[in-house]
């Protein structure tokens, strides 16, 4: 719930149509397969559940809805939502209100500022892992002056806990923060993904000073993303290199949440309201006018009612309708164009 993750779950009408007669267990709604795993914890491959083809650009939208005094609202239909993009309505074509697994990456700061902060860190990511969805796959990405993959390097993805610990206790943090490459890198490494529901855990000061990735080309790769994106800030009050604005965007402008514990005895329940905001959300996809919108930057409002009563909707605000692997093979492109200058 393309990157073409955004828009990627996608399935012809012949494919849906054997799903139905066959009665497998799957989620048509959500667009979501459930996913076997290998011996090694690995997700197996489809065994021709269903094809999936790219005729259709379907766009789908991570949805959660709160009510007056802040609960999450569950149980909602797809009656209850109304979907606008840029002002025009448009028809949803796929809806789903249950806990569907999810793609989830912790993309942890390994820098020196970390240094008496990665205890905590490590804890929270644990006790989320143990909470989530028994189908959830996971992988780790660390950073400093460079970005490297937690796990194995023929694991793409786990659900087995000692290995998302091992992965997380990556080294001692030293260095510099090289956060736009490292969420940068987490975006095109969800391109892998099983499921079609992702989600991105950031943990960081928001300093950056060492990214070959500058923020407006991070920008652009997140609204190209199915992703949302959680950020936590995790800094002392007086450090120079700290930058909770650019955490707080990260966040908004992918439909996720920015969280700024103010001690780190906050950072576990704090990653404890993250899953709860995963486990709450509704999954909702439409397919927009692809024949005649030759627009790229897309507007997205969600309406939610319930009774006649308007419910607080938070979902990201807009998309760009390029595919990832494209907009990624254009920055690299261009990155190769400077790099010989």
């Amino acid at each position: 719930m393309t990157h073409p993750r955004f828009f990627h779950g996608i399935k012809s009408w012949r494919a849906t149509l054997v799903l139905l007669l066959a009665a497998l267990p799957v989620l048509v709604a959500a667009g979501v397969a459930y996913m076997p795993r290998t011996a090694d914890n690995r997700p197996a491959e489809r065994q021709g559940v269903f094809t999936i083809s790219d005729n259709v650009n379907l766009v789908l939208l991570d949805v959660s809805v709160k009510g007056p005094r802040g609960g999450y609202v569950t149980g909602l239909e797809k009656k209850n939502f109304s979907v606008f993009e840029d002002g025009r309505h448009q028809t949803i074509t796929q809806f789903a209100s249950i806990d569907t697994p999810v793609s989830i990456g912790l993309v942890v700061d390994n820098s020196g500022s970390m240094g008496n902060k990665k205890g905590e860190i490590i804890m929270a990511g644990l006790s989320f892992a143990r909470q989530s969805n028994s189908h959830d796959e996971f992988f780790v990405v660390n950073f400093n002056n460079s970005v490297v993959r937690g796990l194995p390097a023929n694991m793409m993805f786990t659900d087995n806990l000692n290995q998302i610990r091992s992965a997380l206790y990556y080294g001692r943090p030293v260095g510099q923060t090289a956060l736009y490459d490292a969420v940068a890198y987490s975006l095109k490494h969800l391109q892998h993904a099983h499921l079609e529901k992702q989600t991105l855990i950031v943990v960081s000061d928001g300093g950056d000073n060492v990214s070959k990735t500058n923020l407006p080309e991070l920008m652009k790769l997140i609204e190209a993303s199915r992703a949302s994106i959680y950020t936590v800030g995790i800094y002392d009050a007086d450090d120079p290199t700290l930058n909770p604005g650019v955490l707080r965007k990260i966040s908004a402008i992918s439909g996720g949440e920015f969280f700024e514990p103010k001690k780190l005895d906050d950072v576990l329940p704090t990653f404890d309201k993250i899953s709860r905001d995963i486990r709450n959300t509704y999954s909702i996809g439409y397919v927009p006018n692809e024949t005649t919108d030759h627009r790229v930057l897309r507007s997205v409002k969600v309406v939610a009612e319930e009774e006649g009563r308007k419910l607080a909707v938070h979902t990201r605000k807009s998309y760009i309708a390029t595919p990832l692997a494209e907009v990624l093979a254009a920055e690299a492109t261009k990155n190769q164009v400077e790099n010989k200058q």
